[in-house]
């Protein structure tokens, strides 16, 4: 493996960023990662800065950024004039998404466990979850109104 200093391939370049290449390609065709030289064979050539780009946008990934987000963050990088209150801005609003999504699948956990525990799990073929899944999903296309029924429950 060669030194990044001067240069390596696409293969090298994903693996030391901790991607594919497929993603090195993908990140390049959204901007998020500037056109990289090309040898006159048309080979990529990834220099430090791109490697450090491709690293910096998969600990964004890792977080959970969305594309569009990482696009802003990027920009964001990339502008040592930045305030660091546009930054703030973009992960506090991440973070609200992601407290909304720990909330609704706590939400789904909860109601998950309690079918669970109701459901007796013998020979006998009364099924609470099934129960649940069934009125709910009848009350979802009855008439567009959701009126959730009351799961009988197996003693």
């Amino acid at each position: 493996m060669r030194a990044i200093g001067e240069g390596v391939n696409i293969g090298e370049a994903a693996e030391k960023a901790g991607v594919t290449p497929k993603m090195v390609r993908h990140y390049e065709s959204l901007g998020l990662l500037p056109k990289v030289h090309r040898t006159e064979a048309g080979y990529r050539v990834y220099r430090d800065a791109e490697v450090h780009t491709l690293r910096f946008i998969k600990r964004s990934r890792d977080l959970g950024f969305s594309m569009a987000e990482i696009a802003e963050l990027v920009k964001l990088w990339q502008d040592r004039r930045r305030p660091s209150a546009s930054v703030k801005k973009v992960a506090s609003s991440h973070l609200a998404e992601l407290d909304r999504k720990i909330e609704e699948l706590q939400s789904m956990r909860k109601t998950l466990s309690h079918l669970i525990h109701c459901c007796h799990g013998d020979e006998r073929p009364d099924c609470p979850i099934l129960g649940d899944l069934e009125n709910f999903s009848e009350a979802r296309t009855g008439g567009g109104k959701v009126a959730r029924k009351v799961v009988r429950r197996v003693a």
